[in-house]
Parts: structure tokens; sequence; C-alpha cells
């Protein structure tokens, strides 16, 4: 899965020309960096490989989150719908820019439940935010839909999903703008790095300033720059984006290799009475990333999770409504709102809201799931092996 995992000679080239320059900002320094801008080259990649018209790198996922946000004009006392299941990082985007998120179940795709988006919708509403978990996506149709009758922004977190698609669209590029995230275990890692891609030149132009204190980098000299807006420093670095830019040129061989272990691990499951695989609202478009199956019962798949620790396969293996990062169960800083600074009191009585929630839908689905992180270094012997082991283990808890 992640891009890490095939370090080479490529990344090692294109940081290393970085390092011969001494420059590793992105900005300015224009004689001494001798016409080598990583960063530049990598946002023109992004939109060739992904079919946007723009991209503005940032520090990490987190930061392209906000930054979209910000960009759309997405603030204090907007509520922003998004899902039960996630990373932390989506909801802690949304309260930095003083907005409330917005809590909602899923279904068995594990992204946002259509129906329960359009239940949530209030006056306040500003924004639907789908996360695209797991190498796989949301029920775009539905939720472009819904945002075009009640006149919603559609911003997608595809952070965890680079490379997967819908209906020939690349996640990240069908709403307002998207997102993905290029942290160290993503498909494509720049060990820390993330980017907000749109069709929306508007929106690109307030995401380029956004990320470097306001700065409007018209013209050559940067320190006569405008400002036109507050900022923040959100900027990648020529390093990171380095090792962006070797990592998207391979992103065909990682998807490649992904999608053979991830069918190949799954013929076996396949042959086990019981299981059953989750909802890929367009199949062709998975990335491969992650295999994600259930069991009939929490009871099974808790008895799964131990035979496969005691057969010394668990590694991998993401249970995660006993997940900490990834799940509302156990998020009890955000249900609790314990933070280091004053949320506003629209945020916290949201926040505590969600102790008395209902999410017994995404239960029924978080508690007897299974993802399997398709790794890029298996032969294909081992996914065989692996394979193998799987179907020993729970051939014996579900007979």
């Amino acid at each position: 899965m992640p891009g890490f995992e095939l370090f080479g000679a490529e990344e090692k080239k294109e940081v290393n020309e970085v390092l011969e320059t001494g420059i590793l900002m992105r900005y300015g320094f224009d004689g001494p960096r001798k016409g080598i801008w990583k960063s530049k080259e990598l946002e023109a990649a992004v939109c060739a490989t992904f079919g946007t018209q723009y991209a503005q790198l940032t520090s990490s996922g987190t930061a392209a989150l906000t930054t979209a946000m910000a960009a759309l004009g997405v603030g204090a006392g907007d509520e922003v719908i998004m899902p039960a299941f996630t990373f932390v990082a989506s909801f802690e985007a949304i309260l930095s820019m003083g907005a409330i998120p917005v809590l909602v179940d899923i279904d068995e795709s594990l992204t946002l439940s259509p129906a329960a988006v359009k239940a949530a919708i209030t006056p306040k509403t500003k924004c639907v935010m789908p996360v695209h978990m797991c190498g796989s996506m949301a029920d775009m149709d539905a939720l472009v839909e819904i945002c075009k009758e009640h006149h919603l922004i559609l911003l997608e977190d595809a952070c965890q999903s680079i490379g997967g698609t819908y209906k020939g669209k690349h996640l990240g590029t069908i709403g307002h703008a998207g997102t993905f995230s290029f942290d160290f275990v993503k498909t494509i890692t720049c060990g820390e790095g993330g980017v907000v891609m749109t069709n929306d030149k508007e929106v690109y132009i307030k995401s380029d300033a956004f990320t470097d204190h306001g700065h409007d980098h018209v013209g050559v000299d940067r320190g006569a720059d405008l400002h036109p807006a507050l900022g923040y420093n959100f900027r990648i670095s020529e390093l990171h984006a380095a090792v962006g830019l070797a990592q998207i040129r391979k992103l065909d061989t990682f998807l490649t290799i992904q999608k053979k272990n991830n069918h190949i691990l799954r013929s076996y499951l396949e042959q086990v009475p019981g299981i059953q695989f989750r909802v890929v609202p367009d199949p062709a478009g998975d990335s491969g990333s992650f295999l994600t199956w259930f069991l009939p019962s929490q009871e099974h798949t808790e008895k799964a999770i131990a035979a496969f620790k005691e057969a010394g396969i668990l590694a991998g293996n993401f249970y995660w409504f006993g997940n900490n990062w990834h799940y509302i169960r156990k998020w009890d800083h955000l249900k609790n709102a314990t933070s280091l600074y004053p949320l506003s009191e629209a945020q916290q009585n949201a926040l505590i809201a969600l102790q008395h929630t209902d999410f017994s839908k995404s239960d029924a689905v978080m508690s007897k799931c299974i993802s399997t992180a398709i790794s890029l270094t298996w032969t294909e012997e081992q996914v065989h092996e692996k394979g193998a082991a799987f179907l020993a283990a729970l051939k014996k808890i579900l007979a």
C-alpha cells in the first residue's frame, strides 16, 4: 500500500538535485536554485495524472483540508457533514476553521450514507465532506445530487484513496475541491505533504495564497507581494516535493501491484462461507490498497483478530471498531470537547452532543469489519501463503 515500500534510486535522484542547490524552500531564491522547482513540477504532475485543472501543494493532508475549506469560504458557525469513520484529521481541520463537524452514519461502503447526509442537513449546513476510506469511494452520484439540491459545497477528502476513480473520474476531482495526503503511509508519499485539487481558478488562487501567509505571488519579487487576505504557513518544502515527484511517476506500478495482490487474497476469502465484502459503488475504480471484508457478527470478528494474532498474521489487519484514530467510538477527546484552546460555544455544544448521538447503524457495520492492507512488496507466493493462513484460521472460527 504505502509508496515508501518501493523507495529507490528515483527518489534519491530528485532529492539530491535539491540538495545540490541548497534551496529547500519552494518560493524565491530564483538564481541559486538553478532552475530546480520540484514543487511546481509535482503540482503539474498532479494535474496531468489526476485530471484536475489546478493543484496546490501543502505541508500535510490536514493542511490541505484546512486550506480547501478556507478557499471555499467555510468558517465560523458553518456545519460540515462528515462520516463517523475517518481519520481524526477530518474533524481537526473543520474545528480549526471555527466550523462545526456534524458526524453521521456510514453504510457498508464504509463511507457517508447518503440517507444520513439528507437527514442531517439544517439551515447552518455549508458543506458535505465525504471521506473515501481505505482505497474505495463514496456514492458520489448521490452526494453530488444532494449538494446540488441544497446548494451545498462538496469537498472530497480523498487522502486514503489516491489513484481511485469513480465512473472515470479520479477521486478528489469530482467536488468543488478535493484533497490528498502524501504522508509516510499513503499510496504516494512525500514523507509529509498534501495537495488541494480543484477546477475552480478562484479556489486555486485563494489556496495558493492561504498556504503562504496570504502572499499573492504576483510578480517575481516575493518580498513585494501583496496580502489580499490572511493566510498561514502550510507550505511544502522542495525536499518533500522531490520525493513526491519520484513517487507519482510510479503510481501506475503501485496500483497494478495492489490490485493484483488484492484480487489473489480476495480469492481465498471468497472460499469462506459467511464472509462478505464492502460495497464499492464503482468496483472498477477501487485502488486496491485495502481488502475490506465482514464476518457474520462482532463475536466472530473479535475471534478472527485473536486467531490472526495467535497465528502471527495480525500485522496489516485493521479492526477499526477498536481503533483509537479512525472511528467515533474511541474519540473521547472529541466527544468531551477536550481542547488546549477555547472552542466556540457552538462547537462545544455540538461535540458534547455526540456523546448521546445514535451511531448504531455505523456500529453494526464497523463491529464486523476487518480491513487488510495490501503490501507492494509481497511476492505472489507470499500472497498465496497469507491467503491460505487466513483460510485456515477463518474456517475454524466459522465451523
